[in-house]
């Protein structure tokens, strides 16, 4: 038997050899295959817990978003009522003065012109807020997956992170007195002349609310709207339009300092993008049309309206003399800047837009890509 096979064996040694030699490739390949195969597989499962890893931490840093939003509007708030006080002249005009008309016409400014600001200055803080916070995090997150492989210099160190966020202090500080300028000259524009028995519906408050939006928001000069392109002129009540005053000192910077100015310019570059303005822009048209909202209810028809007019329509069947809506706009701050999740505020911190911003400013600095830069 054994003859027998190798007799064959000899006969067919070429054909066994190539055989032989193609079973061997076979099982080389087969073994090759399952290696990649494996490496494939490992490589797609840590991709995918990254991935999973970079969403919890982003579904993380945006509750964290909405609570320093929260924590920061009674601070806001404070600022505005020291900023714009109506208290003492609602307290003067209780007291029957011999000026009652002219405190009237201060009163009439100031309400206004404080629950503008509110709606304003809420609205850049939430949108601010989610730049820096979704800047910061994704550098958070780059740090700790370098931190894990090899111990690399942290991109933003926790001294780096506080220095960096303390930049928001400008909002709530010379911005908002330099925005609150602007709204009460708008307001003065609009409102100046208008007598205390004037009449207006809620029809009316809206196209004159936007007839103040156009004031402040329109470019100050066509060379310089041509020049900046979609840049907003809001931009600079956020943050200050010179270079950061580290920035301008010679020498003496430290690694911190100097990582510090790099996320104030990259902040300074979102918010001059287009997509940051558009974002605001829709955040103001929310909060304006939230602010109307929250004053319909002053503005119901009565059955005697409803059978007078014929309409339920109570956007222009119902209107109201100035002096009887000063009050009400008066008010409006402390629903605008509530620390408890008022309507206002929810609207913003659910918008799809702001919400969809956030996930872009995240996903281009938490990327692999920055540690190179």
């Amino acid at each position: 038997m054994l003859l027998a096979v190798w007799g064959f064996l000899k006969r067919h040694k070429k054909k066994c050899f190539f055989l032989g030699a193609f079973l061997g490739g076979v099982y080389v390949l087969g073994k090759y295959g399952q290696k990649k195969m494996k490496e494939i597989q490992e490589r797609e499962a840590a991709e995918y817990i990254a991935q999973a890893r970079r969403q919890y931490h982003f579904e993380s840093n945006q509750r964290t978003c909405n609570m320093t939003v929260l924590s920061m509007l009674p601070t806001l708030r404070d600022a505005l009522m020291y900023q714009l006080s109506s208290e003492s002249l609602t307290s003067l005009l209780k007291s029957k003065p011999s000026n009652k008309l002219e405190i009237w016409e201060d009163l009439k400014i100031i309400s206004f012109t404080r629950s503008i600001v509110a709606v304003y200055s809420t609205c850049m803080l939430v949108v601010l807020l989610r730049v820096q916070l979704n800047i910061i995090g994704g550098y958070i997150y780059l740090d700790n997956a370098a931190v894990c492989k090899n111990g690399t210099i942290l991109l933003a160190p926790p001294e780096v992170q506080q220095q960096y966020l303390s930049s928001i202090q400008h909002l709530l500080g010379e911005g908002l007195i330099e925005l609150i300028t602007v709204v009460k000259k708008a307001v003065q524009k609009i409102f100046g002349s208008m007598s205390l028995k004037h009449t207006l519906s809620l029809l009316d408050l809206d196209q004159k609310l936007r007839e103040i939006r156009t004031v402040i928001e329109q470019p100050i000069e066509a060379s310089k709207s041509k020049e900046n392109g979609s840049q907003s002129l809001l931009c600079h009540y956020m943050m200050p339009d010179e270079e950061n005053p580290l920035a301008t000192q010679a020498c003496g910077l430290t690694e911190k300092d100097i990582a510090t100015i790099k996320l104030l310019n990259e902040t300074r570059d979102m918010l001059e993008s287009p997509d940051f303005n558009r974002v605001l822009s829709s955040c103001l048209n929310r909060g304006f049309s939230r602010l109307l909202d929250n004053m319909a209810e002053f503005f119901r028809p009565t059955e005697q309206d409803i059978s007078d007019s014929g309409s339920v329509n109570s956007l222009s069947s119902v209107s109201l003399p100035l002096a009887k809506i000063i009050p009400i706009i008066n008010g409006q701050i402390h629903s605008v800047c509530s620390e408890t999740p008022s309507h206002f505020v929810q609207d913003l911190l659910t918008m799809e837009q702001v919400k969809d911003f956030a996930a872009n400013v995240y996903e281009a600095f938490s990327t692999p890509q920055q540690l190179e830069k």
